[in-house]
């Protein structure tokens, strides 16, 4: 990297690190996110040359107009915290009982500061625009991105970048993969209506348990044998609600899960079938249901271009940086991919895991701890990326 960007790097890393523990310490849910923003608001205000504004109140954008025009190039962090109750044993733990910046998005918000900070005092050098977003609610659909994009935060934006911190690879690594990256997702609930009956007597029921149980194993054979095993969805039934004694059988089950697929048309396409196979039990039981669906997120497709760009930043910018190859697409979820619907872009891995310091343990566990030395290189690549795009 050049030199001028180390050195102005260096000098916002107390800061980086300041910031982060500060939203660590106060997170706050998905859709709630009002002090987060405030705080970040606040902090960016004090820098030069920013054009502040918010789309939501639980959200911040930050515009710095270069010295020269050109184009405009967007760097997104997302702010929610999880539903989780820290175990970390980090000294800035969370002060709020069951709320936990357990997905690392403390860090991206502040990394995207840092690189804001950077960038901010080099205006006259950029011949273009740089978006700074800080979204919320990117834990829980429909998400805060696909809320920013109908609001217009993509309006002559001609490429978008995104960071996630990733404790599956070490500090010092960075992935990425052309391409689909990850997966969509779509949520279900199910309700079966059955005849609840005394245990003894189970020939005078219409059990909606035995019709759950069977619909669990049933639908596994939409994977397997009705879509192609190539692009084969995930099917996850993840919770099965029904009664509450001995010997009673219920009169209703509840059932509820996720979808998830690589692939756009079978994305459409399962639903359809998952119901079938519902209403076939259902029926040959006796059983009625009602199904409910929540379109969750898009498949991510990273673009060509975008990847090409920052694969060349790595290895340019980022000597003591090792970039791999994302071997294949992973089954997790990012609403970033609603923002890859509308413009280029390219969600890049940062990596985090640090055994000497315990930063072992995954996503949206309540142990999570971040090694920070993973900012330097988050705030590296936002920097690097404007550098080459806008200021080269």
């Amino acid at each position: 990297m050049k030199q001028e960007l180390k050195q102005a790097i260096a000098a916002v890393e107390q800061d980086v690190i300041a910031w982060r523990r500060h939203m660590h310490m106060h997170p706050e849910l998905t859709f709630h996110e009002l002090e987060t923003a405030k705080y970040i608001y606040g902090q960016l205000s004090e820098l030069k040359n920013l054009e502040l504004k918010q789309l939501t109140p639980n959200s911040v954008q930050a515009l710095l107009k270069g010295g020269k025009p050109g184009k405009r190039i967007a760097l997104r962090a997302d702010i929610d915290a999880l539903p989780v109750t820290e175990d970390s044993g980090e000294p800035f733990s969370s002060t709020k009982p069951g709320v936990m910046h357990a997905c690392g998005h403390d860090s991206h918000a502040a990394m995207l500061m840092g690189a804001a900070k950077v960038l901010s005092q080099m205006q006259d050098q950029i011949a273009g625009e740089v978006l700074f977003i800080f979204q919320h609610a990117e834990e829980v659909p429909p998400g805060g991105a696909q809320d920013l994009v109908d609001l217009g935060v993509l309006d002559g934006v001609d490429m978008i970048f995104g960071l996630h911190v990733f404790p599956n690879i070490p500090t010092g690594e960075v992935m990425l993969k052309e391409g689909v990256f990850c997966a969509s997702s779509d949520n279900f609930d199910i309700t079966i209506k059955g005849c609840g009956a005394h245990g003894s007597m189970p020939h005078l029921s219409i059990d909606p348990i035995a019709v759950g149980s069977e619909f669990v194993s049933a639908v596994q054979s939409v994977v397997s044998r009705r879509l192609d095993p190539l692009l084969a969805p995930v099917v996850t039934v993840a919770t099965f609600q029904a009664g509450d004694s001995y010997n009673v059988i219920p009169s209703t089950a509840k059932l509820a899960g996720t979808i998830r697929t690589h692939d756009k048309a079978v994305r459409e396409k399962a639903p359809k079938l998952f119901e079938q196979t519902l209403a076939g039990i259902c029926a040959a039981y006796g059983a009625e249901y009602e199904l409910e669906w929540t379109r969750g997120y898009a498949v991510g497709v990273n673009t060509k271009d975008a990847c090409d760009i920052a694969t060349d930043v790595i290895a340019t910018y980022l000597e003591d940086t090792e970039f791999k190859t994302m071997p294949a697409p992973m089954f997790g979820a990012e609403d970033f991919s609603a923002y890859l619907e509308k413009v280029p872009g390219c969600f890049i891995f940062v990596g985090s895991r640090n055994e000497k310091i315990g930063a072992v343990h995954g996503l949206h566990n309540p142990q999570f701890k971040l090694d920070e030395e993973a900012m330097k290189t988050g705030v590296s690549m936002h920097v690097s990326l404007i550098h080459k795009l806008l200021m080269s």
